[in-house]
């Protein structure tokens, strides 16, 4: 299936458990030059040479368990038995989340399928087929892999936040080896010179902490140390891409790249970070490298994560607005003055299209991003935002007429609201947080940016998330022609509050308390608001279900103003006291009878929770010489398809 521009596209594609996948088109690829398409078709498979990084980081065990099950499903026996469709189910959701823990709540995968039967399938298979180490047996791999699959008690969780218990040893992320919470702490705050300027690398992002011997050491991730098979493949990929490059700058900062891939020195990550964030030149960017942190309980080390992609001119004209009046914001926000920055620089937003989507951003992936992380950086040369348009279009397509908004919206006249400007104030609340919110504001002299520890993603995902809602409603967005009217930003304060109170719920099981940070983040914001709004929000029943009512929209925009000053201030600080108060007290525990409720009212609908992408898949087309003559895009591939072919031809550890 090759799409033409005027062709239908169909964006639904697989579903199983609470998993549906999406595809997403590459509107304009064809319009770009052939240098360009090349250019972005060896970025695309550097962004896929890294997929095995993220598994393995995820948890130790990861890799092993995929590469079995890959070959029962591949080569099994008993392929029409209840047992193997369960196993086929939760190897689908393993590729979804890059190991056996949920992708959002990290909770580890509890298996429908039989421990007995596993041990005499795998024991039917060619031992050749199996990714036994060191002499193993059969069977002393399935020893090895059940009570990490079967157990519950054995590494349930990938991420654990709970503070009461060592966050470190009690996680299965594959950051750190025979390390206590402590040990990792203070290590890390002893790679901090003291005497040197703020603008010191963020300590720990590229390596394994191991203790050995009573000795704690880094293993370094380069094309020498830990991941050399995969980190070499995305070197020779980019190498590979750097002679389609579209200008000077481009091949420089993917050469900074490549020389902190083969060094590990973090120095250099700033130093190509830097260069990343000037080059603005180009119609094609991407993202390859040990990016996020919300994967490490401490907030220190980064999951592997690949993105490429190209401008959307059009779209772009109003992230540009933003942009452009980015110190305007900055002046007029309504937190204490001494938390602004006096001059806002290099703030650019595009919006742009996905062309290829990997590691840590697949299947599952953002619809806006903001780099670099590091705070010192975005103080003295400023920060690169895009909205990834072709998902955020992906997402709306398979929204459309669910029934989410009749079942969860309070009337006729919200919904009437939400319909006129939804995805209009969805977008524009997306740009000012990625574009503004996650750059706005400044850090106090000597205060590190992990001070907050595990707090600290949720911390920084509400401040964004704020910033973009107080400014939402402000006169500023109708001058600049961004809304319509001062009506509009009414339909985002309504979904984004039904949401953080109600609708999110449906992500999480029965019992459980709320874990990823984004949920978290959305909760504090909306129970903040409802505890603290002096009625301007409330939740209200009718005919026995729970609806969100606004009452006053401007009041709820002074709460937010409100909260957004303390969470900025908490940030500038480093309070971690109040940053743990404000988190536990409105971002983690359930009522468990809402939450009954709306499970209740939102399995009636048949939508699957999760969303997540197949790639499209780029091939070359070459003359009889051998020469690229162009690059074709093909969405035919099905997910156990593509997930195969990336395991054949990208399984690199």
């Amino acid at each position: 299936m090759y799409i033409e521009d005027n062709q239908p596209f169909e964006y639904n594609n697989e579903r199983f458990a609470d998993l549906q996948m999406l595809r997403y088109q590459l509107s304009g690829f064809e319009r770009l030059t052939l240098r360009q398409k090349i250019y972005s078709y060896y970025l695309a498979k550097a962004t896929l040479a890294g997929r095995d990084i993220v598994t393995d980081q995820f948890g130790k065990y990861n890799l092993v368990i995929r590469k079995t099950l890959e070959a029962l499903y591949v080569k099994g026996s008993d392929r029409q038995s209840d047992d193997f469709q369960a196993m086929t189910v939760y190897l689908k959701r393993l590729w979804f989340s890059n190991g056996i823990y949920h992708h959002y709540g990290c909770e580890k995968f509890t298996p429908e399928f039989s421990e007995t039967w596993l041990r005499q399938e795998v024991a039917k298979l060619d031992p050749g087929l199996l990714p036994l180490s060191n002499g193993e047996s059969a069977k002393e791999l399935k020893d090895r892999l059940c009570p990490v699959i079967f157990d519950p008690a054995v590494l349930p969780k990938r991420v654990n936040l709970n503070t009461a218990e060592d966050v470190v040893k009690t996680s299965a992320c594959n950051y750190y080896e025979g390390v206590s919470q402590q040990e990792a702490t203070d290590y890390y705050r002893q790679q901090r010179d003291p005497e040197e300027s703020d603008c010191q690398p963020s300590w720990g992002l590229n390596s394994k902490l191991v203790k050995t011997d009573g000795a704690l050491r880094e293993e370094k991730y380069t094309t020498t140390g830990l991941y050399a098979p995969a980190i070499r493949q995305i070197v020779y990929w980019l190498g590979k891409a750097a002679d389609y490059a579209e200008n000077e700058q481009q091949r420089e900062l993917i050469a900074l790249l490549i020389r902190y891939y083969e060094t590990g020195d973090l120095r250099l990550f700033d130093q190509y970070s830097i260069k990343w964030l000037q080059e603005q030149q180009g119609d094609i960017d991407f993202i390859n490298g040990f990016i996020e942190v919300y994967g490490d309980p401490l907030g220190i080390k980064g999951s592997w994560e690949g993105l490429v992609e190209y401008k959307d001119h059009e779209a772009t004209r109003r992230t540009r607005v933003i942009a452009d009046n980015a110190q305007w914001f900055e002046d007029h926000s309504p937190i204490d003055p001494r938390f602004r920055k006096p001059k806002v620089k290099g703030v650019t937003a595009n919006v742009i299209c996905a062309a290829m989507l990997g590691g840590d951003e697949y299947p599952s992936s953002a619809i806006g991003i903001n780099l670099p992380n590091a705070d010192w950086i975005r103080a003295r040369y400023g920060s690169k935002s895009v909205t990834i348009g072709n998902l955020t279009d992906a997402y709306k397509k398979a929204a459309h007429g669910n029934g989410m908004l009749a079942e969860f919206v309070i009337d006729d006249a919200t919904r009437q609201l939400i319909d006129r400007y939804g995805d209009l104030c969805d977008d524009l609340h997306t740009d000012l947080h990625e574009c503004l919110g996650h750059g706005s504001g400044q850090l106090l002299p000597g205060v590190s940016s992990d001070a907050l520890r595990s707090y600290g993603s949720t911390i920084e995902e509400a401040r964004a998330d704020l910033f973009g809602l107080y400014y939402l409603a402000d006169e500023k967005l109708v001058e600049l022609g961004l809304v319509p009217d001062g009506e509009a930003y009414k339909s985002q304060y309504y979904t984004y509050l039904m949401n953080g109170l109600l609708t999110q719920l449906v992500r999480i099981k029965p019992g459980h308390q709320i874990e990823e940070a984004h949920m978290r983040n959305r909760a504090i914001i909306a129970r903040w608001c409802l505890a603290n709004g002096g009625g301007a929000v409330e939740l209200v029943k009718r005919d026995g279900r729970t609806y969100v009512s606004i009452t006053d929209y401007k009041a709820l925009r002074g709460c937010f103003g409100r909260l957004l000053a303390e969470v900025q201030r908490i940030k500038s600080e480093g309070d971690y006291e109040t940053a743990r108060r404000l988190v536990e007290d409105y971002g983690v525990k359930i009522d468990g009878a809402l939450h009954a409720e709306v499970l209740q009212r939102y399995e009636r609908l048949g939508i699957a929770p999760y969303k997540g992408f197949i790639n499209p898949r780029l091939e070359p087309v070459t003359d009889e010489k051998g020469a690229i003559t162009d690059i074709r895009v093909d969405y035919t591939e099905a997910y156990d398809h593509q997930m195969l072919r990336y395991s054949r031809e990208y399984g690199l550890l």
